[in-house]
């Protein structure tokens, strides 16, 4: 059983928060509700104190801390985890916001990035030098819970996953002690942060490998939800057929308004999303096949890699209900079309919707065993999510959610890609690693034997 900060003596408390550069946020303290806050509004939990860490000295004095006085703990860079694994009740919250640079080697084209840094920043930072580290969809997510379970995004066909670009990490593990992991220095914890998760230690640093990224060709492409099983087939066959330097990720959706034309707005969608990074001169012929397919409506053109990264930042802002479920699937048979047109016809409010990730080209090419992301035969990762701004269509939301995941989950592989769960138990962390769960057992029995860093999709230590 943790302690509650409230049981923590009052003197214990001020005498740590002396060690603390940051600020030390304590319930009751005119900033503890808007530091509660994190992307998904439907989570809503009261942590005892959060710690805005501002240096690598004031993340040790944390877990320190938490360690020695049995404190449940939760660590945040960006917030957006589905789960609000970045909150916990009445334990300690690490933030790691204030740990923010984005250092360029131009040399070798390397990327030395903060721990409380957002994907946005990394963006702005290295597309000044015509680079770009592979990432997600959305500018404002954080950098570390991103990399830790795998990074799925726009650059995965070309460059492969996050992870797979990850070259050295910074960590602090659970006895306070501080580490720097890479091919060479403490191969099993590398091995392990590429995809288990905040299991291992807290990153404060992340070193990457770049990819020359500048301007690319992209943009939406979308058909009416009454095509969806003639755009799904076409889809499956196209894009993992197609040249890496082209991803488009699959979605079904309704148009909830600007900056769309008015008339699509609240008409529901099958859509694909593109990006393509090679020879822009080439684009027109590339997208000749999706054009041929007649899209009641295209907006696909030239546009800076940060653009398309950003391009949903606007109509998903901070602070909205989200549910999510999440699965891998190597095909997509007719009646998983049939089961994405009927929900796509059901949709609940207008920001709830499907995706079906590629994981074709680099991304498939990393072994199965090589990092803990063991589904690197599977050809997506597919999510679901309810969202609304109204905490009143909570139930509305999941209720879709959860009934779409069920009907088409029978068609999947099993487990799910990290980052896109919930609290679902412990099977379905154990099915989403496979045969790396129990590797990834022995380094946290190894480096975390006490389960410290439990806030997660746990990695539960045989002690």
């Amino acid at each position: 059983m943790k302690n509650s900060i409230q049981d923590i003596e009052k003197q214990k408390i001020d005498d740590f928060t002396l060690q603390i550069r940051g600020d030390v946020i304590m319930k009751g303290d005119a900033a503890y509700d808007e530091s509660r806050k994190i992307y998904n509004g439907m989570i809503d939990k009261h942590p005892g104190m959060i710690v805005n860490c501002v240096d690598v000295a004031d993340v040790i004095s944390c877990v320190n801390f938490g360690r020695d006085n049995n404190i449940l703990i939760a660590i945040r860079g960006g917030g957006h985890n589905g789960g609000g694994l970045g909150l916990c009740e009445e334990g300690m919250v690490i933030d790691l916001s204030g740990l923010k640079f984005v250092r360029i080697n131009t040399a070798d084209s390397t990327v030395r990035v903060g721990g409380g840094n957002v994907w946005g920043e990394v963006d702005h930072a290295t597309h000044a030098f015509g680079l770009a580290v592979p990432a997600g969809i959305i500018s404002t997510t954080g950098v570390g819970g991103l990399t830790l379970g795998g990074g799925v995004g726009h650059l995965s066909r070309k460059y492969g996953l996050t992870i797979d670009n990850l070259l050295e990490a910074d960590m602090v593990l659970a006895d306070g002690s501080f580490v720097t992991v890479n091919k060479d220095n403490h191969k099993d914890l590398f091995w392990a942060i590429r995809g288990g998760g905040g299991n291992f230690g807290i990153v404060t640093s992340f070193k990457f490998q770049a990819h020359p990224v500048k301007n690319i060709f992209g943009g939406p492409t979308l058909w009416p939800i009454e095509k969806t099983k003639e755009v799904l087939t076409w889809y499956h066959d196209f894009i993992h057929n197609a040249t890496e330097d082209l991803n488009g990720f699959a979605a079904i959706l309704e148009i909830p308004g600007p900056p769309f034309p008015e008339h699509l707005h609240h008409k529901k969608f099958c859509g694909v999303v593109w990006c393509y990074t090679g020879d822009l001169s080439k684009a027109e012929e590339v997208f000749k096949p999706v054009m041929d397919m007649n899209p009641f409506f295209e907006h696909v053109g030239e546009m800076p890699y940060p653009s398309v990264q950003s391009l949903f930042d606007g109509l998903m802002p901070p602070g909205m209900q989200w549910y999510w479920r999440a699965d891998f699937f190597d095909e997509i048979p007719e009646k998983a079309q049939e089961v994405h047109q009927k929900f796509g016809t059901e949709i609940p409010t207008p920001l709830s919707q499907m995706h079906l990730y590629p994981i074709s080209g680099a991304a498939s090419r990393v072994g199965k065993n090589e990092t803990p992301w063991a589904y690197r035969d599977a050809k997506y990762a597919e999510v679901i999510v309810g969202v609304d701004p109204d905490p009143a269509n909570a139930q509305k939301i999941t209720k879709w959610c959860k009934a779409y995941w069920e009907d088409l989950h029978p068609y999947s592989m099993g487990g799910a890609y990290s980052n896109f769960m919930m609290d679902e138990g412990q099977e379905r962390v154990r099915d989403s690693f496979k045969e790396n769960y129990d590797r990834l057992v022995e380094v946290k029995d190894k480096y975390d034997s006490e389960n410290l860093f439990s806030v997660n999709q746990n990695i539960k230590p045989n002690k």
